[in-house]
């Protein structure tokens, strides 16, 4: 009888010790949720006509233009660094590399002044 009950005992341990856990199970994660989209990525979304360049408007046209169409220009501006009135795929990364979050090479704060980049088109 006192092995059943010391054995009974084990087994109630035991099956309480599995389920416990370090910390609180959260929501599942989807795959690659905690992933940003790269400048390459988020210049396919804006450049919605696919001439593989961003006209104004189309850069108008993400959630951050709209939220303040006069910060968007401004930013438009000095992402177009040639002045052609058009952001190419490479003026797009070149200011990306350096103005990721938390300032260039993604470390410490972003520069005084630095107005994040648009999000892509749909969030």
């Amino acid at each position: 009888m006192k092995t059943t009950i010391a054995t009974l005992s084990a087994l109630a341990v035991a099956a309480t010790l599995s389920f416990a856990q370090d910390k609180p199970a959260g929501p599942p994660k989807h795959p690659g949720a905690d992933k940003r989209p790269t400048p390459e990525e988020i210049f396919k979304k804006l450049d919605t006509n696919g001439d593989g360049k961003l006209s104004l408007e189309e850069f108008k046209a993400s959630p951050m233009a709209k939220h303040d169409e006069a910060k968007a220009e401004e930013l438009f501006k000095k992402i177009d660094t040639d002045s052609s009135g058009d952001i190419s795929l490479e003026e797009f990364k070149a200011f990306h590399k350096d103005h990721k979050p938390g300032g260039p090479g993604g470390k410490g704060h972003a520069p005084k002044g630095a107005t994040p980049p648009p999000a892509p088109a749909g969030q």
